[in-house]
């Protein structure tokens, strides 16, 4: 038996779940980037705003925290957490590494999609700030992609039967 027999559906697996929390979080540090740029200019002018600000940029952090959540919830459904490692085959680790991927994709782009939507928000703070409540609502918008990318990922990974 070869080394891929035996270990490549626990690699296709925990590459999966690795997937959709390093790409998710890359998106939410590329998404909050973009919108920490945006607030640093309009803070220079007005530190008032800083409340206002930061939670626009948080914003498109939380899909890495929904990447996170799918990453921990796969490994705990292949048995990783048990302290040994699982007999995970090659079919089921490829149905883990395709149930990440919703997660991966959606949170990477949502996240960058999100910070730019965030980063205009911070124009409509600066400008005229009574209406940035409107800016909250096009980022949640934004938002709501990255809810189906978890739920869809969550989903599968329920349904996987070893």
């Amino acid at each position: 038996m070869g080394f891929f027999e035996a270990f490549g559906g626990l690699a296709l697996a925990l590459l999966g779940a690795g997937l959709a929390a390093g790409l998710s979080g890359i998106g939410s540090a590329k998404g909050t980037g973009i919108a920490g740029e945006a607030g640093t200019g309009l803070l220079c002018q007005d530190p008032t705003k800083f409340g206002k600000v930061l939670i626009l940029q948080v914003i498109p952090g939380t899909q890495g925290l929904y990447g996170l959540v799918v990453w921990f919830f796969a490994i705990f459904r292949m048995g990783l957490l048990s302290g040994s490692l699982p007999d995970i085959s090659l079919q089921v680790g490829l149905q883990y590494f395709a149930a990440c991927l919703p997660m991966a994709l959606g949170g990477l782009f949502s996240a960058i999609a999100q910070g730019r939507v965030a980063a205009a928000s911070i124009n409509i703070l600066a400008k005229k700030p009574d209406d940035w409540a409107k800016g909250m609502v096009l980022c949640i918008t934004v938002e709501f992609y990255a809810i189906l990318s978890l739920l869809a990922s969550m989903l599968m990974i329920i349904n996987i039967s070893k």
